[in-house]
């Protein structure tokens, strides 16, 4: 390949700088980003991109506090549940900013995890704290009597004690670098079950969603591959103005970065439409009676138009070892699917794979969002939203400032009650249509991480198979056999109970402990060309440094002090930029092509550089 004399972002770069280096590049037009991770879109597009994401979360931070309703005797109380609503919107929103701020940095939304809910059902459905059978009767209920908060409100005083404190592990365990340490040993046969299982563990809830009228969610998933596939690379007209052009009309690829947001928002109004004109039906025992708008209307009505959230509003926490020994289990299987959302969205956003320090402290900030969200009464914790990744593949546009958007967005829907309870009127169908491709998405993004392995090998081929088969298997026996579980202890029952219905932990478990303990070469196991993501010269190029560093120049200030870049979530100092042929070509490693290429970050967001190969000559 001949290279003539290129001057890109103020880097000149000569043939000669290349005498000992060839490089191939495989270029692919179909799969163009429209933004990557530090690219800035127009603020306008940042606030429609941002409702797209916050309706895409929409289905899982809207599911937890109606379900743990139930556990909290709230099943009755549609002004309550709208409340924590505004709660989990409001601090979803607070810890997406310190994430996307301070932890990762990378494009990936804050949300309630379901990892955490299972233990809290399972604390909640202790002798202590079964519900009263008079809540159960709607006509006996007295929502604004004494007696009725102090019901709901002691069960979820105990629940965000435990929360608060099985936060603190998860702080631990990132800020210390434990996660990052660990990181060492986990290979693409550890990370592709682990993200595959995130969205097949899922398919029953989508199932559910999606049944409730399977004429609506298909409607919903075929509007969404239409725009997503077929109609990507068809521009729209829009009417623009400029000094130059003045008024003009500029193509606007909508399709594809609106996939999402034009289908659920098409499928809602046809929704609407159809239960206007009451074509829907009006009975509860019918089908498709879930696909009316009206069925939360009540909530609307009743939520008021401001409000505060803030900690400490149901009263002082309480703590119960159970709970926390439960909480556990959670956040242990929280932490394994961030770091495998972490990679997912990485690889979907254009972004470098995350050193050590990024992925230490995406781990810690997530602890903190736990801890906040424990504090404010949200009844939940936080964790990387898995729906979100699936939309940065499915968009191409993964922009970080999109998230911030995001955030900022959420915290006004948890401060506006009227705005977060008009999200309620989504038909459960237009969700599960809109989780059909999301977690098929994510599904496909974890088997991806295998092109790193030598899949020709029987060796990978069983582990891989094993890993997902009983990923799927031993939860799924274990929900339906929930006694067979009983060794005497009820705290080591519920960890295992927790552990052991969670897909991805299960599935990521026995892909680790396989792959760490069967034979293999590192050239066979793809360790080799993982780990060179991880090591700290890769870390330290220009291309890594500028998404992963900490802003307001704070990793400037950190590299000043030799002690400071010890600490595990401190990023290492950051290289001068590279100028002319200064570079000594004779010690350059595979692994720093991003810091010779700064090109190829161009060429990956304008012309979609898919794959990159490189070998030294003599």
């Amino acid at each position: 390949m001949n290279f003539q004399e290129w001057k890109i972002n103020g880097l000149c770069w000569m043939p000669e700088c290349f005498n000992t280096f060839r490089h191939s590049v495989v270029v692919f037009y179909n799969n163009k980003l429209a933004y990557c991770v530090t690219d800035v879109p127009p603020w306008y597009l940042c606030i429609i991109l941002g409702i797209q994401h916050c309706l895409t979360a929409f289905g899982g931070i809207i599911a937890i506090p109606l379900i743990l309703s139930q556990g909290l005797c709230l099943q009755h109380d549609g002004l309550t549940q709208s409340h924590l609503i505004s709660t989990i919107f409001f601090v979803s929103g607070v810890c997406t900013l310190l994430q996307v701020t301070f932890g990762i940095r990378l494009p990936i939304l804050q949300g309630g995890t379901f990892t955490l809910l299972a233990p809290s059902m399972a604390m909640l459905s202790m002798p202590e704290w079964t519900c009263p059978a008079w809540t159960q009767n709607a006509s006996l209920v007295n929502t604004t009597s004494t007696e009725f908060t102090d019901v709901w409100q002691s069960r979820m005083r105990a629940l965000q004690g435990s929360i608060m404190v099985g936060s603190l592990f998860q702080v631990f365990v990132g800020f210390s670098g434990l996660i990052g340490l660990f990181m060492r040993f986990i290979g693409p046969l550890t990370i592709a079950p682990t993200i595959s299982l995130i969205g097949l563990s899922l398919f029953d809830s989508a199932g559910t969603s999606a049944g409730n009228h399977w004429g609506i969610s298909t409607m919903t998933t075929a509007l969404i591959i239409l725009f997503s596939q077929y109609l990507r690379h068809i521009p729209v007209p829009f009417p623009t103005y400029s000094k130059d052009k003045k008024l003009h009309t500029s193509r606007v690829y909508v399709f594809q970065i609106l996939p999402v947001l034009l289908g659920i928002t098409l499928s809602w109004l046809i929704c609407y439409i159809l239960t206007t004109y009451n074509v829907l039906p009006a009975e509860p025992d019918r089908y498709g009676y879930l696909a009316r708008t009206d069925l939360k209307g009540d909530v609307m009505s009743q939520a008021p138009w401001f409000i505060v959230p803030y900690p400490g509003q149901w009263g002082m926490p309480t703590v119960s070892l159970a709970g926390v020994v439960g909480i556990l289990a959670g956040v242990i299987s929280s932490m394994i699917e961030s770091v495998g959302d972490y990679h997912a969205c990485a690889r979907l956003s254009g972004a470098p794979p995350p050193p050590k320090h990024a992925i230490n402290r995406g781990i810690g900030i997530e602890g903190i969002g736990c801890l906040l969200a424990g504090a404010w009464g949200t009844g939940n914790g936080t964790t990387s939203y898995s729906e979100n990744v699936g939309a940065l593949g499915i968009t191409k546009v993964g922009s970080r400032m999109v998230i911030v958007a995001s955030g900022v967005l959420m915290v006004v829907m948890g401060v506006f009650g009227k705005v977060g309870a008009i999200f309620t009127t989504i038909p459960s169908p237009v969700v599960g249509g809109m989780f059909m491709v999301m977690f098929g998405v994510i599904s496909a993004a974890g088997v991806s991480n295998l092109q790193y392995a030598d899949m020709n090998s029987s060796r990978n081929i069983f582990i891989f198979g094993f890993s997902m088969f009983s990923g799927l298997v031993i939860p799924n026996w274990i929900l339906k056999n929930p006694k067979a579980i009983a060794t005497g202890v009820v705290e080591l029952d519920q960890v295992l109970q927790v552990l052991l219905t969670t897909s991805m932990f299960v599935g990521g478990f026995f892909g680790f402990i396989l792959d760490n303990t069967i034979p293999g070469s590192k050239h066979e196991r793809g360790i080799l060309a993982w780990n060179k993501a991880h090591e700290d010269d890769f870390s330290n190029t220009l291309e890594s440094g500028e998404v992963y560093s900490l802003p307001l120049g704070i990793s400037s200030y950190l590299s000043s002090s030799s002690w400071l870049r010890y600490i595990p979530f401190c990023p290492p100092g950051v290289p001068s930029s590279v100028e002319g042929c200064e570079t000594d070509t004779n010690s350059l490693e595979p692994n720093s092509v991003w810091t010779l290429f700064p090109l190829l970050k161009t060429l990956y967001c304008n012309n979609m550089v898919q794959s990159i190969s490189h070998d030294f000559v003599e």
